[in-house]
């Protein structure tokens, strides 16, 4: 068997490539990304013909791989947590539809808010949705339990959810690869052709056996080869720990003789018959999850009978945040070396637009207007234009959600704060800012909204944007007017264009879209520099 060194991520791709999975579909986000950008630079996956292009935002993306379970062959759609917020509608009726061909939803959480707006843990969304959840613990069982998930899912009837978090999908580790990949599954449609049709007499049959299946995913959790149970101590001390938290443990505990008994859970529902083993077991728990305490909040549930169960509810560990081994070293009483304090004389870095971005231009011209008009009046979306926030700039009030800029601008608006602006990205309207633009067409709000458009998805590394090209007919024929559909080149010799084109379309008393557009220096530099290289090999293929 092959071995590599491959990210989490990676370990993902690779172990959906390999299980069979005929399409993978997504929108970048981090911590994610790395999982369909390997699938599109992997040989084995264009050869296989597997599906592997970005989808407009995570809802499609949901509702593609969907699809292509009802065709029958297994499909995986990854993307970060809040981006399963937005897939949320198809992903909790999928629980309801159930699977033909298997399908796995790949969740990468963000704990610690390294790019993200919030720290939600998608473990919940499993149990609202009533699906199995699989949380690995280090990239070869990332890699394993892509085959699984897919056969957990066309045996149960219902599609499963992968949670891995930052540290687990942007950290490496050698990975056995297998010798035979998987074949795919061959088309099919389903054995009811109505079971995708959720009227309500048949969701509600559909939801019958969704409950039905409970008993059999718990007890897949606990004949789950990846779960596992080590008692030591009669009356001891428990530790239960998921996912990643098992090698921030390992890591304290060392090669050291221990009294703890450990279990494991690495898939969900929980190990009914684990848990209950080391709860009967020891004297007191010690919950160590990344994430939220939903571990913790289940056992009190499932055992309160009167032993101490301890985490992040009662400050044993924090209560945001990652783990690390210094926190599960306090959590067990352990003594731990502290480091001298960070002097005041050493300043933080925040992030930064890079030097060249047509975004600099575009606040360099927005603010010298809106210091004409007042503070105060722009909201802004998720992107590197999001950094526009920062000095020097200072230029944006809000950043909510993908999409929110339309929508907030509309209803301040609707609140008499008017004008009002705007920011959103090329890449970021095309996943949800074109609703939030129907409704102000509709209404004929007094807003200007600034599609600022780079040509990519810039922020999770340069993907293809599904709006480049496209976004001067998209909102025409959302029913801008095109007389107010105004486009500039950001750059410093055009600022003068820009501040008279934003002052124009500011004072008009409707819905006005003003779309700069210069292409991610980031982008542009790759692709000369690939051109370059063409070049080199050519010249000496001569």
């Amino acid at each position: 068997m092959e071995t590599r060194l491959l990210l989490g991520d990676e370990a993902i791709a690779q172990g959906a490539i390999d299980a069979g999975v005929s399409g993978v579909y997504a929108y970048p986000g981090t911590p994610s990304t790395e999982i369909m950008e390997y699938v599109q630079l992997s040989k084995a996956a264009a050869e296989r013909n597997i599906h592997r292009k970005w989808s407009a935002n995570e809802k499609t993306a949901m509702e593609a791989a969907l699809g292509m379970s009802y065709a029958g062959k297994r499909a995986l759609v990854c993307f970060k947590h809040v981006g399963l917020n937005v897939a949320a509608d198809p992903f909790v009726n999928a629980g309801v539809t159930g699977v033909n061909g298997g399908l796995i939803v790949l969740v990468a959480d963000d704990p610690s808010m390294h790019s993200s707006q919030n720290e939600q843990d998608s473990r919940y969304y499993a149990a609202f949705a009533h699906v199995p959840c699989l949380e690995p613990s280090n990239q070869q069982e990332a890699y394993d339990m892509m085959a699984v998930g897919f056969e957990l899912s066309e045996k149960v009837n219902a599609p499963v959810l992968m949670r891995v978090t930052t540290r687990m999908a942007h950290s490496r580790a050698g990975v056995t690869i297998v010798d035979s990949p998987k074949a795919q599954n061959a088309m099919s449609l389903p054995k009811d052709l109505r079971q995708f049709v959720l009227l309500p007499a048949i969701a509600r049959k559909n939801y019958k056996g969704l409950l039905a299946m409970q008993a059999a995913m718990e007890e897949a959790s606990d004949n789950s080869k990846y779960c596992a149970l080590e008692l030591r101590k009669q009356g001891g001390v428990g530790i239960v720990t998921t996912g990643i938290a098992r090698n921030y443990l390992a890591e304290v505990l060392g090669n050291e003789p221990h009294e703890y008994s450990i279990l494991k859970v690495t898939q969900y529902p929980l190990p009914r018959k684990m848990v209950s083993a080391i709860y009967n077991h020891c004297r007191e728990l010690i919950v160590m999850e990344e994430g939220a305490p939903f571990v913790e909040e289940l056992l009190r549930g499932y055992m309160d009978n009167g032993k101490p169960i301890h985490g992040r509810l009662d400050g044993t560990l924090p209560r945001d945040g990652e783990l690390n081994p210094n926190l599960v070293a306090k959590a067990i009483g352990r003594d731990i070396p502290e480091g001298e304090a960070i002097p005041s004389l050493v300043a933080g870095r925040p992030p930064s637009l890079c030097v060249g971005c047509g975004h600099r231009d575009v606040y360099e011209a927005l603010n010298n207007v809106m210091a004409e008009i007042g503070p105060g009046r722009v909201f802004a979306d998720i992107g590197c234009y999001t950094l526009g926030a920062l000095p020097p700039f200072n230029a944006i009030n809000t950043c909510v959600d993908m999409g929110a800029s339309i929508t907030m601008a509309k209803g301040a608006a609707d609140a008499g704060l008017v004008p009002s602006v705007a920011m959103i990205g090329d890449s970021t309207f095309t996943h949800s800012g074109m609703t939030g633009l129907l409704d102000a067409v509709n209404e004929k709000s007094p807003i200007t909204v600034i599609i600022s458009d780079n040509s990519t998805t810039g922020m999770t590394g340069g993907q293809d944007s599904s709006a480049t090209g496209h976004l001067f007919e998209i909102c025409k024929g959302l029913g801008v007017d095109p007389a107010h559909i105004r486009t500039f080149v950001p750059l410093k010799k055009n600022l003068q264009e820009a501040m008279d084109i934003l002052r124009e379309e500011l004072a008009y008393p409707g819905v006005s879209v003003v779309i700069p557009q210069r292409e991610c220096v980031q982008t542009y530099a790759r692709k000369q520099r690939a051109k370059k290289a063409a070049k080199t090999a050519e010249a000496k293929e001569e």
